[in-house]
Order: structure tokens, then C-alpha cells, then sequence
């Protein structure tokens, strides 16, 4: 592809591709995908408020679709690592909560994946240098203008 032609949009896509094999790759030894990682350190950053979010709170403040997080919650359910019992206030929603061992996968899982983004970010400067924060506030912007996409 010529590089005159390519467009922001392409970029974005394989960063994001080349991103999830990345943290694909890291986690396998714990079991655990991208999108898993993603919906467990979700679970484990809003219980650490007291939250116990539903599946469709969760999928709210991930930005994955209500299916596919409850799809992703059954496997992590089956696996032993949350807990989806039913919401005693409503009986169609379920309450998420992370097992023990859950807990205990997602704090190793969030160290590697702390790891791997100090190494993607190296070309910037590293995790905490000011390119990073400028690309990081740059995707925020983005990021806020498409909030329901």
C-alpha cells in the first residue's frame, strides 16, 4: 500500500489489530484473550468501588455489546473465575463478581499487560512520556466523539 494513501482510519484498525494479538499473545499463559482481559479488569477496577455491576452495566462501560459480554461471562464463568448470580432487585439482569481465583488471574494479568504496554509504547518514549500522554488524550477526544458507536 502506498503510504500517501494510507488514511488515519487504516492506521487506527492495525494498531488496534496489532494491540489485542500483542496482549493475545502475553496472556495466553493465564488462558485468557484480549476481550476477556478487557471485561475482567473492568470487573476488577469497579469492584474495587463495591460495585457488582449487571452484564449490561459492564457492557456499558466497556463498550462491548451486551451479547458478546454475556457470552464472554458464561466462558469466564465456566472457568472459574466470576461468579454471575442472579440481581435479587431485578430478575432479568445478572450481578458479575470476580471468584478468588478470578482475582487472582486478572492482578497477574493486569501486571503483564502493564509490561506489554511499557514495550508498545517504547517507540513514544515509554508509558508515562509526554508523546504518550498526547496520543492518549488524542484517542480520548476520539474516542468521545463516537460514544454510542
Amino acid at each position: 500500500m502506498d503510504s500517501g494513501h494510507v488514511t488515519t482510519g487504516y492506521l487506527i484498525w492495525r494498531l488496534s489489530m496489532k494491540w489485542r494479538a500483542a496482549v493475545d499473545r502475553a496472556l495466553a499463559p493465564l488462558g485468557l484473550t484480549h476481550a476477556q482481559y478487557a471485561l475482567l479488569a473492568s470487573l476488577y477496577g469497579l469492584s474495587q468501588t463495591g460495585a457488582r455491576p449487571s452484564q449490561r452495566a459492564l457492557a456499558d462501560y466497556t463498550g462491548l455489546e451486551a451479547l458478546y459480554v454475556s457470552k464472554l461471562a458464561r466462558a469466564l464463568q465456566r472457568a472459574g473465575l466470576l461468579e454471575r448470580p442472579d440481581n435479587p432487585t431485578d430478575p432479568r439482569a445478572v450481578q458479575l463478581s470476580l471468584t478468588p481465583n478470578g482475582e487472582d488471574v486478572v492482578v497477574r494479568a493486569i501486571a503483564i499487560v502493564r509490561d506489554l504496554h511499557g514495550q508498545l509504547l517504547a517507540p513514544l518514549g515509554g508509558a508515562h512520556s509526554q508523546a504518550t500522554d498526547a496520543l492518549t488524550e488524542t484517542l480520548r477526544t476520539l474516542v468521545g466523539e463516537f460514544p454510542h458507536i
